[in-house]
């Protein structure tokens, strides 16, 4: 079984690595783009029947900050 796990910053918290992406786009002559966040994936490869509040804690003790950071659980 495989579960993706998104990681993003909350909103209100600065993503600078977000807004360095918005401007090289626009530098680049990409215009309209009026905002950037960056985040990450994480796939996880996992023993069958683990349950999804395992990878809930998996993701709240390491795989995210939850104090700047949000996460969503898709499992396949």
């Amino acid at each position: 079984m495989r579960a993706t796990v998104t990681v993003m910053l909350k909103q209100g918290v600065l993503d600078p690595q977000g807004e360095a992406v918005r401007h090289a786009l626009g530098a680049l002559g990409f215009e309209g783009v009026s905002g950037v966040r960056q985040g990450k994936v994480i796939e996880l490869d996992l023993a069958d029947g683990t349950r999804e509040d395992q990878i809930r804690e998996m993701c709240e003790k390491l795989l995210a900050n939850t104090v700047i950071e949000s996460y969503q659980i898709a499992i396949s």
